[in-house]
């Protein structure tokens, strides 16, 4: 009895464009244009952030997973489409990520270093703004000459 509002049966949460594996098939490239690929996904989840011909598609679907776990969401499906499109609107370049490939992929480990000394150009920037918000009018940097 105390469990009456509980549902026995899984509920899947779908985020994204829903079967994307099987609407990807229909793209193809150096034929399909980019009102085809409207038409077909839709609009896309996220446009290249330097290249707005550049269209990624993304489905995700989860469950909560069994009563054992506390309701632990399980990945299901995380597909990734990333749709390549040249100047005249024609399909160049697609590829379709699973999350086996996605798992496989390789992050470069390198790492940039930053390089802030007393000499750097945003120091100077910054040190200047310091001196005039706190003597606007300049004098006390001319009593101290």
């Amino acid at each position: 009895m105390f469990i009456s509002n509980c549902s026995l049966n899984k509920v899947i949460k779908h985020h994204g464009v829903h079967y994307l594996d099987i609407k990807e098939k229909q793209l193809v490239i150096n034929q399909t244009n980019k009102n085809d690929i409207l038409k077909i996904l839709g609009p896309p989840s996220t446009k290249g952030m330097f290249d707005n011909n550049v269209y990624i598609y993304i489905e995700r679907k989860t469950s909560s997973s069994k009563l054992r776990k506390l309701g632990k969401k399980k990945l299901l499906t995380n597909n990734v489409l990333v749709v390549e499109i040249n100047n005249k609107g024609i399909l160049v370049s697609k590829e379709f990520l699973n999350k086996e490939k996605i798992n496989n992929i390789n992050f470069s480990e390198s790492t940039t270093d930053k390089n802030y000394s007393k000499r750097s150009f945003v120091y100077g920037f910054l040190n200047s703004m310091r001196q005039k918000i706190n003597d606007p009018l300049g004098k006390k940097r001319n009593s101290q000459n």
